[in-house]
């Protein structure tokens, strides 16, 4: 895999950029801009090698539609104030545009194409589309780690017929996750949250050989409180996951990984209301577990204190909720406290953890902060993914 920063002569080249700048939007307003913001770097790069830009992105799922809805113009418009540069939103249907059309004036320097995800070419791979993308610049950058887990056109079967690299975004993502999966720092503790134990399986499944504790939160710990035994009163759980933990728990014991999961919680009796400390025989059928409680909270702070590697996907509670977000706070503020001190190397990810840090503004103080979903999740899972085997 190639990064586009080894290339010498970048000068009025055209380079098509596939990036992921699918942001939240409400009303037409951008309500989370990190997406955006992690991608200036590489714009600016190409900016500065004076290189002709052909911005390939998508906003949510129009299945194959247009959607005036899902329009890129909001983030071009976004975009446009970071770099201080004039962006042209390109409407024309794709296969109308000319490589010689694009950038009619001197002036123009970036070109947006509008939705990629407007065609249903692209989520079927089409091999066509895909070339005639190709046909539009001298040159591919892929700097959209998060969509690289998708076998579509404007990820992985336009490297069939284009020179391609990668960008400094991905080959940055790619670096951190190998921090915490193959040039790892021991001892290693992974925290895992979200609501569903089977969707996470096999990302503990892959990292109990590599790691010295586990920590389960979230909804998640929910199934296996229950499956020791504890009532969990109405909160959230998963229905038959009996054979998934038993699995986690036999797994970790031929690897001496420690999995470890909540001794006491906050309760509430809906998502809205004051917290109530409780332990875990003390928990009533009219119960919603929200939180990790105090002891719990210090068992966790005690392992990361110990800890020269931490990965952290998931958040400990209902942090929407002010109530029910002290377990993600202290969970953070000890994991930064850690990094202030060079005695840690941390990568958090998954869109509710960084929405937590955001909320409380310390997205810098982490050593990597990827805004990768599902392709953070695959990575981690040992799995290949399209975007990455493309370049390769």
């Amino acid at each position: 895999m190639i990064n586009i920063k080894d290339q010498e002569n970048l000068s009025q080249k055209k380079v098509l950029l596939r990036l992921d700048l699918n942001v939240p939007l409400k009303n037409g307003l951008i309500t989370d801009e990190t997406r955006i913001d992690k991608i200036v770097p590489v714009i600016n790069f190409l900016i500065e090698k004076k290189s002709k830009i052909i911005i390939v992105s998508h906003v949510g799922r129009p299945k194959g539609e247009v959607n005036e809805n899902l329009s890129l113009k909001p983030i071009c418009l976004n975009l446009e104030k970071k770099i201080n540069k004039k962006i042209k939103l390109l409407n024309d249907n794709i296969y109308e545009l000319k490589k010689d059309d694009l950038f009619m004036s001197p002036d123009d320097q970036i070109v947006f194409l509008e939705n990629i995800r407007f065609y249903k070419e692209e989520e079927k791979n089409e091999t066509t589309f895909a070339k005639h993308l190709a046909s539009l610049a001298d040159l591919y950058v892929n700097d959209a780690f998060s969509c690289s887990h998708r076998a579509h056109a404007s990820i992985s079967k336009i490297t069939e017929f284009i020179p391609s690299f990668a960008g400094l975004q991905l080959e940055t993502e790619i670096n951190a996750l190998k921090k915490v999966t193959t040039e790892i720092k021991k001892p290693t503790t992974c925290i895992i949250g979200g609501s569903k134990i089977s969707t996470k399986i096999g990302v503990i499944k892959n990292l109990i050989p590599k790691f010295d504790n586990i920590i389960i939160v979230g909804g998640m710990a929910n199934n296996i409180l229950s499956h020791k035994g504890n009532k969990i009163g109405k909160s959230i759980r998963e229905e038959d996951c009996e054979i998934i933990i038993n699995e986690i728990f036999e797994t970790s014991k031929n690897y001496s990984c420690e999995i470890i999961y909540p001794k006491d919680v906050m309760i509430g009796k809906n998502t809205e209301g004051a917290s109530q400390v409780k332990e875990l025989g003390e928990i009533q059928d009219d119960d919603l577990i929200l939180d990790i409680g105090p002891k719990t909270v210090n068992k966790i702070k005690s392992i990361i204190e110990t800890s020269k590697t931490i990965l952290w996907n998931g958040p400990a509670g209902y942090f929407e909720n002010p109530n029910f977000a002290n377990g993600s706070y202290e969970i953070a503020k000890t994991i930064i406290k850690k990094n202030k001190e060079r005695s840690i190397y941390s990568v958090v990810g998954g869109g509710d953890t960084i929405a937590l840090i955001n909320q409380i503004n310390l997205t810098q103080d982490f050593n990597f902060v990827s805004t990768a979903g599902g392709a953070f999740l695959e990575y981690l899972e040992g799995k290949e993914l399209p975007g990455i085997k493309a370049l390769n």
